[in-house]
């Protein structure tokens, strides 16, 4: 079984940046796509970015150009900065690893953007 911890919330202004970090424990995560979700308040749970073992990113279409994902395998780690928050980016963010069809996720790491 793989854990998942998320971590690098926090409290930023509109136009500042943020990386957060999803550290796994329990097993490597060198040969999976990790991807990145967020929720906010009252809404469903979307995607923001994937990467896959060999470092192929997707992104939605609201963080392209802002945000970029990236992993350190020899950490078990994968990171997500965030530049130029905007508001609508609040939300927390999840870390997710899919094998065979089961959803592994983290806790979340909670994101506000002040206007």
């Amino acid at each position: 079984q793989v854990q998942l911890v998320e971590s690098g919330g926090g409290l930023v202004q509109a136009g500042g940046s943020l990386r957060l970090s999803c550290a796994a424990s329990g097993s490597n995560i060198d040969f999976d796509v990790v991807g990145w979700y967020r929720q906010a308040p009252g809404k469903q749970r979307l995607f923001v970015a994937s990467i896959t073992q060999g470092g192929y990113t997707n992104y939605a279409d609201s963080v392209k150009g802002r945000f970029t994902i990236s992993r350190d395998n020899a950490k078990n780690t994968v990171y997500l900065q965030m530049n130029s928050l905007k508001p609508e980016d609040t939300a927390v963010y999840y870390c997710n690893v899919r094998r065979y069809s089961y959803d592994h996720w983290g806790q979340g790491t909670q994101v506000t953007v002040s206007s």
